[in-house]
């Protein structure tokens, strides 16, 4: 029997047997509003709470969850384009459970995918949502025609967004540029680095209400995160700040935002056993050959 044969048979045993895992892209209207340090800390919490967790640093060539959790590793994403490498021999495992797979830190590495890389990642994502309960994609800044296939397949999409007036001005844009494609996902909401919660709610509001009048869609609130010196001293220790700092501010309210998330924000409309996630990156992805 073959790799792929005996892959492929894990997976029809594991259609059978267990519930995939649910996705989730995190993402913003511009970079620097501390989106990946939300979404390695997100997905740290998950772990805490007894979820199996694996993180994709989607920003190829730029990522920096490395950075910021302090894994030394020097395989990254980029290695599953240039040299054949399994999604799975990339997964590292960091602290308290939580798996990575990295970006890559280098300008040098940026790739394109060809009809061989796309075959190959639907593949190995499909055996990967058996093994989780949770994959969640770190998006880079901009949108490419790939990173777009990801964010109209996932389940939940969550922007991060700043009080700045340009800040939820680029998040709206995100939102609208899903929204206008047909993406059916469902749309939560952070405000991070807010002065105030009344800052941050406020922000959270007013981005709501646009996104209501002129898109007729609802984004769901899920919290607001302080601005707090304990991410800057977490990052400088590369550390997550749920770990270097678990009673600071700023985790105390990325633990309020997870347990919304876990407790009342879930898309009721999601069915563990149904894989739609695959079905849909297959979607776009064979739409995209055909475009061609």
């Amino acid at each position: 029997m073959t790799y792929d044969q005996a892959s492929g048979l894990r997976n029809k045993i594991n259609r059978l047997t267990r519930k995939i895992a649910k996705t989730i892209a995190v993402v913003s209207g511009k970079g620097g509003v501390g989106k990946s340090n939300i979404s390695m800390n997100f997905g740290l919490n998950l772990t805490q709470r007894g979820k199996k967790v694996l993180i994709f640093d989607m920003d190829i060539g730029m990522g920096n969850i490395h950075v910021l959790s302090g894994l030394t590793g020097k395989r990254s994403i980029v290695e599953f384009f240039e040299r054949g490498c399994s999604l799975e021999e990339l997964i590292m495992n960091g602290t308290e459970g939580v798996s990575y797979i990295l970006g890559g830190s280098s300008l040098s590495k940026l790739v394109e995918w060809d009809d061989h890389h796309l075959d190959r990642w639907i593949f190995e994502i499909e055996a990967l949502q058996y093994q989780y309960d949770y994959l969640i994609f770190d998006m880079g800044a901009g949108v490419t025609k790939e990173s777009l296939d990801i964010l109209m397949s996932v389940e939940d999409i969550l922007v991060v967004a700043t009080p700045e007036p340009t800040s939820l001005t680029d998040a709206y844009s995100m939102i609208k540029f899903i929204h206008l494609r047909g993406g059916m996902n469902t749309f939560y909401l952070v405000c991070n680095r807010a002065e105030s919660l009344a800052e941050g709610r406020g922000a959270n509001v007013r981005l709501q209400n646009v996104v209501d009048r002129f898109l007729q869609r609802e984004i769901i609130e899920l919290g607001v995160l302080p601005e707090d010196r304990h991410v800057k001293q977490a990052t400088t220790k590369q550390q997550p700040f749920l770990l270097a700092f678990p009673h600071a501010p700023i985790s105390t309210a990325c633990k309020t935002m997870t347990n919304n998330y876990l407790t009342g924000a879930e898309s009721p409309s999601f069915n563990g056993n149904s894989p739609k996630f695959v079905e849909k990156l297959r979607h776009f992805f064979m739409k995209g050959r055909s475009d061609k």
